[in-house]
């Protein structure tokens, strides 16, 4: 688990543990107890899973308590709580639909083969008003035959992440893996959300098959990135896959370029240019795919201008934009966005992160030879996919001698593409 973005909040365990026994009524306006709760996550002691549970066992219905009871139970299952399964049971009675999701996640994650709780879990698909796609995933994971006929239902559910998860559900639990490409099919599917989490489901049945779709999948790339490597990890170590397998569909994924995906939006007339920059602030990445897309085909000579306005304008602040603008200047070989994407590639913010991937790939693109100590200084992060796509944009630049950097990093997959290149260079 990535745990690089708990620890925002500046408290000791003491004092959060102090914060999450206050009653909600006695919550001054600065403090509060959701914070409390989210930040124990670091402190895997008996101390803060009790403080935990008692804060579950609160049960004033104010919504802000609420809110702390679902985070408090989210929390003991990231803690993997055993001691908390019998408070967590309890909340699947709640009437407040978000707890109860959060306690069957929360059974999922620290794990029972108790048959009586099992039994309660499957019993929430009878009951209108849950998050289904929550419940199957838990009842599959715990690999409870039973629910098998309570999840057949839902293979044809109306929303499409549940039909998912449903597909999912019956072949890991049968063993029949025939009908895995209906959930291949969703990542094609017109509803973003079907898409992304149908990746999910796919990692979830270990179907590495799809590994290829899931590139070409018009998502953003760290939905694909986290599918592939996911896939690609279980695989590698059951010797289903080989790096080399996998390479081709995780570089691609990388470089990211639109032509590259296969796209589910369409326009029935060419756009202008104003209304193609702002679709590069849709949430559905789909829809920002197809406008680049559209725009290198038909506005490479207006575009670098219209990108800097709405970079100084508001892109500089909107994370999915902000990425979109950086790659679009590389795939365009502007020079005179050189130092936008070298800023690019330094950014610190963690919501940025993407952006920096995506600078290393356009300094790549432009050819220029400045950038290669800059690339090489990125070797030297924690982050994966950037020291990943600095060592692409390297090699892009006809610059080697990032592998020698990279030989021992602490990262598998970086380390395989060193050992991917050497491997070839020594054949040679």
């Amino acid at each position: 688990m990535d745990k690089r973005f708990f620890s925002f909040f500046n408290l000791t365990e003491d004092q959060a543990i102090a914060l999450l026994d206050t009653p909600q009524a006695e919550i001054g306006e600065e403090d509060s107890r959701y914070i409390a709760a989210s930040h124990l996550i670091n402190f895997s002691t008996d101390r803060s899973i009790a403080a935990l549970m008692r804060a579950v066992q609160q049960t004033d219905p104010v919504l802000e308590n609420r809110i702390v009871r679902r985070k408090s139970v989210e929390t003991l299952g990231r803690l993997q709580a055993v001691q908390a399964l019998p408070v967590i049971r309890t909340c699947l009675a709640d009437d407040d639909c978000y707890t109860v999701e959060n306690a069957v996640w929360a059974i999922g994650e620290i794990g029972t083969q108790d048959p009586d709780i099992l039994a309660e879990v499957a019993q929430l698909l009878d009951k209108p008003g849950q998050t289904y796609r929550v419940i199957i995933h838990t009842l599959t994971k715990l690999d409870y035959q039973p629910a098998l006929a309570r999840i057949r239902r839902f293979v044809d559910d109306i929303d499409p992440p549940t039909a998912s998860a449903a597909i999912a559900a019956i072949c890991r639990l049968t063993r029949d893996f025939s009908q895995m490409g209906k959930v291949v099919a969703m990542l094609q599917h017109k509803n973003v959300l079907a898409r992304r989490l149908s990746i999910q489901d796919l990692i979830d049945a270990r179907y590495y098959d799809a590994i290829p779709n899931i590139a070409k999948c018009p998502v953003s790339l760290v939905f694909r990135l986290r599918g592939i490597r996911m896939l690609a990890e279980a695989g590698i170590a059951d010797k289903s896959l080989t790096f080399a397998t996998i390479k081709p569909h995780l570089e691609q994924t990388l470089r990211d370029y639109p032509g590259d995906l296969d796209l589910v939006h369409s326009y029935e007339k060419l756009p202008d240019l104003p209304f193609l920059i702002r679709q590069l602030y849709e949430t559905d990445f789909g829809r920002c795919y197809l406008a680049a897309k559209t725009i290198l085909e038909n506005y490479s000579e207006d575009a670098p201008a219209a990108l800097f306005a709405t970079f100084a304008e508001e892109a500089n602040n909107d994370y999915g934009a902000h990425f979109h603008v950086v790659k679009l200047f590389g795939w365009l070989k502007h020079s005179p966005a050189y130092d936008l994407l070298l800023e690019a590639l330094h950014h610190s913010q963690p919501q940025f992160q993407k952006s920096r991937a995506g600078a290393a790939i356009a300094l790549g693109e432009l050819g220029e030879q400045r950038a290669i100590p800059e690339l090489k200084a990125c070797l030297e992060t924690k982050i994966w996919d950037l020291k990943y796509a600095a060592l692409m944009a390297l090699e892009k630049l006809g610059d080697v001698s990032g592998y020698e950097i990279a030989a021992a990093d602490q990262d598998w997959l970086v380390r395989a593409k060193v050992d991917a290149h050497t491997s070839v260079t020594s054949e040679l």
